[in-house]
């Protein structure tokens, strides 16, 4: 069947469709990964947006039922270069086709992702559709000029599972954190249990109040789709709870804290999606390759001066972590938790327990 990617510059690619009929619109971005396309694929940061992989050939280990980031994939689209019909793990349980398919996500492949990703390297991320039923060029163009994008959007309220849910509950547990679901991926959750911690996940839009019933040692910021500026009611519940427990925010997060310690947020060009994004650790000198899914970025000359930049994008100069001078509140805007990825940062997991662990001494 054929299928049809536009842009909103006008630019059209033809290819052939190996996802479900039909067609969606988003924000075209590319990711740089060379695996983990089963993880990207359910990481709810990419809702509203059409994913395109810079790694031609895509499929070829289909998909399992262990290595998913949620409940169910949010990308609105997937582009690649060359779909593999042939899967071949061990782990394997139905074709990437077939998973894209059931979960009603539009794909394309024959597509040049070369020319794709330098087109959005030059013009910065585009609003972009993807169809299998309309082949009309001013039509296509049409339906975009309508399409709102991603600025000022909530986006969060879309993704985040609507009750609060326990994450592994043992007596042995040393810690209790509460995850502030704003997108949460499952591998932070992974994370914070591999480090002894009993985890309460709670709807993003939880108020400070009920948060503190829970009596927790820590409180996460979680990742999450979008422009951070809308999520009011996450930036207040953040204010509320600086200075009354150890804080760590992770992407979306970290911009939530930028935003309730009173900076400012603006779009990246095209934003940093993969697993190879150079950061510099300011303290150590160290540099780590990071796993990266943003689109938005805290300014750093927005913040206050309580507040220390830790951490610096070798690409482009931008923030990718900063820590209160005096309180137990830390964050960054690349992945610790990987999945997919280098487990280069997995020791910020460590800082956010010992974080915790003076916070519970002092009390």
């Amino acid at each position: 069947m054929k299928a049809v990617l536009a842009l909103e510059d006008g630019t059209i690619f033809y290819g052939s469709s190996f996802g479900a009929e039909g067609e969606c619109l988003g924000e075209i971005v590319f990711n740089t990964s060379m695996t983990g396309y089963q993880e990207i694929l359910t990481d709810p940061s990419y809702k509203g947006q059409i994913v395109t992989m810079t790694y031609p050939l895509i499929g070829n280990y289909g998909v399992n039922f262990e290595d998913v980031e949620a409940r169910r994939p949010f990308v609105e689209g997937f582009v690649v270069r060359e779909y593999s019909k042939l899967a071949s793990n061990w782990r394997s349980k139905k074709s990437l086709a077939d998973y894209l398919k059931e979960n009603n996500i539009p794909a394309i492949e024959g597509v040049d992702t070369r020319e794709l990703t330098l087109r959005i390297r030059e013009r910065g991320a585009m609003k972009a559709i993807l169809s299998t039923v309309d082949f009309e060029r001013e039509s296509l163009l049409k339906k975009l000029e309508e399409f709102p994008g991603l600025v000022g959007r909530d986006l969060v309220k879309e993704v985040v599972f609507p009750k609060p849910y326990e994450w592994n509950k043992k007596k042995s547990n040393k810690y209790k954190v509460v995850v502030l679901d704003c997108g949460v991926k499952f591998n932070i959750l992974r994370s914070l249990a591999e480090n002894n911690c009993y985890v309460i996940v709670v709807p993003a839009y939880t108020p400070a109040k009920e948060i503190l019933s829970f009596k927790p040692d820590g409180l996460l910021l979680s990742n999450g789709p979008g422009d951070p500026a809308p999520i009011a009611y996450a930036i207040k519940t953040t204010q509320e709870l600086i200075g009354k427990l150890p804080i760590f925010g992770i992407c979306l997060g970290h911009q939530i804290l930028g935003l309730a310690f009173g900076g400012r947020t603006y779009k990246l060009k095209f934003g940093h999606h993969g697993g190879n994004h150079p950061v510099k650790d300011l303290r150590t000198g160290k540099v780590y390759i990071t796993v990266q899914n943003h689109g938005f970025c805290v300014d750093i000359d927005s913040l206050p001066k309580e507040m220390e930049i830790t951490h610096i994008n070798l690409n482009d100069q931008t923030l990718e972590g900063m820590r209160h001078k005096k309180l137990p509140i830390f964050s960054v805007q690349f992945h610790p938790e990987a999945s997919p990825g280098p487990h280069d940062a997995k020791y910020l997991f460590g800082e956010f327990i010992k974080l915790m662990g003076k916070s519970k001494c002092k009390n």
